[in-house]
């Protein structure tokens, strides 16, 4: 690259490392943010055969362009994908997957001692842990009598068009948990937010279970990376 300039070089105004310790890490722009977690930029052949420099800064724009300029995308690509992008190699790709693992599990973490007052409180608990991946998983959380969350339980993981729930199992857990209620939830890779006819079947099914064992099934939720369908919030729950 003939205007190549290592961000040693760089104004400290514009330097990622200079910029998050003056104004503070909203500041940087996503590409910079990842320039950090890489830490440093790379030097490689083309496919013409000539060499390249790029700036961290620069990696984290390819890795950008790579996903659409999407980090809900970024975050579903693996190291596998990754790698692919000429300049990251494994350790870059696996610091980057490492810190944006770390950002859902710190949403993850709300959850604790949080009470279920509506569809919107269980899906900001349930999205960080599903609505990223590529296969579809059933996850519940069970709740006491005043709809605090007791547990939260990974039911099944299946693959992109489905996944089999255990009834028996579930309620095992829910009886030993001694939960009183549960809110249901499973993904769509897809990102069709419509239920499907299992989806529905399973909620009934579910449901009338719940009723035999003074279980309050309240809703089920289906979770997409463009939002969520509450089965409670349109009626569903009433049939």
């Amino acid at each position: 690259m003939e205007n190549f300039r290592p961000i040693s070089l760089w104004n400290d105004d514009d330097k990622p490392r200079e910029k998050l310790i003056s104004k503070g890490r909203t500041a940087l722009s996503d590409a910079e943010l990842l320039a950090l977690l890489m830490g440093t930029g790379a030097r490689f052949k083309d496919g013409f055969g000539n060499m390249v420099n790029k700036t961290a800064v620069d990696l984290g724009k390819d890795m950008l362009h790579k996903a659409d300029n999407n980090l809900l995308t970024l975050a579903r690509m693996g190291v596998k994908e990754l790698v692919k992008i000429q300049g990251i190699g494994e350790a870059k790709a696996i610091s980057v997957i490492a810190a944006l693992e770390l950002g859902a599990r710190r949403k993850m973490a709300r959850e604790e001692k949080t009470k279920i007052s509506c569809s919107r409180d269980a899906y900001e608990i349930l999205s960080p842990r599903i609505e990223d991946l590529n296969v579809e998983e059933f996850w519940v959380l069970l709740l006491n009598r005043a709809n605090m969350v007791l547990k939260t339980v990974k039911l099944s993981e299946g693959g992109v068009t489905g996944t089999v729930v255990d009834t028996g199992n579930l309620f095992k857990i829910a009886i030993l948990e001694n939960a009183k209620g549960m809110v249901l939830c499973h993904n769509h890779p897809s990102g069709n937010l419509k239920p499907s006819a299992e989806d529905i079947s399973i909620t009934r099914k579910i449901k009338q279970a719940g009723q035999l064992f003074d279980i309050f099934v309240m809703d089920h939720i289906i979770v997409t990376s463009q939002g969520y369908y509450s089965f409670g919030d349109n009626g569903d729950m009433q049939n």
